[in-house]
């Protein structure tokens, strides 16, 4: 039997228990948000010439003002590890709730140094439309390419592959009454080549979208926007991503079907949410095979 006196006892001792709990996760978060990762992925395909064989292309998106280091020194180092042959930047390179251009363009300054730099827009540089134009000309007078709606080729020894970039669909008040997706689909039909064996990457900040990736025979898609869940459980992955709500199908990693390879960058930086959980920041590597 519990006495009274010791009944006290008990709860004392597991209000601490659960305080240890609470003080352990926070400084989790904390310490998991300065904690970059570099992952690598393997894309292999039948369509990539054999020049391109080996292609490295670093993948950075979500930026969100954040700084490893100084002038963002850690994470420059962690992309010059790399050696990469270009450098994707998927959207959200500042964030319209505390907007500080001057960090995404020292950032940008230094990573042209590294790499040719990509870059397609987010959903926060759609919301901030006086820094954005700001933004647009920092990046193309350090000499990053914008690509909005737009394809170019790469080239390599003789080769090519086709390069595509699409605006967050957020930019297009057409959005609005034909829904997101049908605004990238009909954009990607546009600007993507006739010729399916053309091997055909995409820069698009939105991963939700990946059927629209695939019925437009991409094979591969470089993408961000969900943080990884935010916070991350073991076994089950991301709890909330937005524009994907709870538990997310498209949170992290890749993903493939049908020819079509979505690569899901969990981000650098945070937005309205200031803290992960189980989920550091991290750099892609993505190393391209021929199948």
């Amino acid at each position: 039997m519990i006495t009274n006196k010791k009944k006290p006892r008990i709860l004392l001792i597991i209000l601490c228990l659960l305080l240890l709990i609470c003080i352990g996760t926070v400084l989790g978060g904390v310490i998991c948000n300065k904690a970059l990762e570099l992952n690598t992925y393997t894309v292999a395909s039948r369509d990539l010439p054999e020049s391109f064989q080996g292609f490295r292309i670093a993948h950075v998106s979500d930026l969100h003002n954040a700084t490893f280091g100084k002038d963002n020194e850690k994470l420059l180092d962690t992309i010059r590890e790399t050696n990469p042959h270009i450098i994707a930047i998927t959207g959200d390179i500042v964030d319209c709730r505390r907007t500080d251009v001057d960090v995404a363009l020292n950032f940008v300054k230094k990573a042209v140094e590294i790499a040719p730099c990509y870059y397609v827009t987010g959903n926060h540089e759609m919301r901030v439309p006086d820094a954005f134009a700001t933004l647009l000309a920092g990046l193309e007078e350090a000499g990053v390419t914008v690509l909005r709606n737009q394809s170019l080729e790469l080239e390599k020894d003789g080769d090519t592959i086709t390069l595509l970039g699409v605006d967050d669909p957020d930019f297009t008040y057409m959005s609005y009454s034909l829904g997101q997706d049908s605004v990238v689909d009909s954009t990607l039909k546009e600007i993507t080549p006739e010729d399916e064996s053309e091997f055909t990457l995409l820069l698009s900040h939105r991963p939700e979208l990946f059927d629209v990736y695939e019925d437009n025979n991409i094979d591969l898609v470089l993408s961000g926007h969900a943080h990884g869940g935010q916070f991350r459980l073991p076994f089950v992955g991301g709890l909330y991503a937005p524009h994907q709500g709870v538990l997310p199908e498209y949170d992290s990693g890749l993903y493939s079907d049908n020819g079509t390879n979505l690569i899901v960058s969990r981000g650098i930086g945070n937005s309205l949410f200031p803290l992960r959980l189980f989920n550091p920041p991290e750099v892609i590597l993505v190393e391209l095979s021929k199948a």
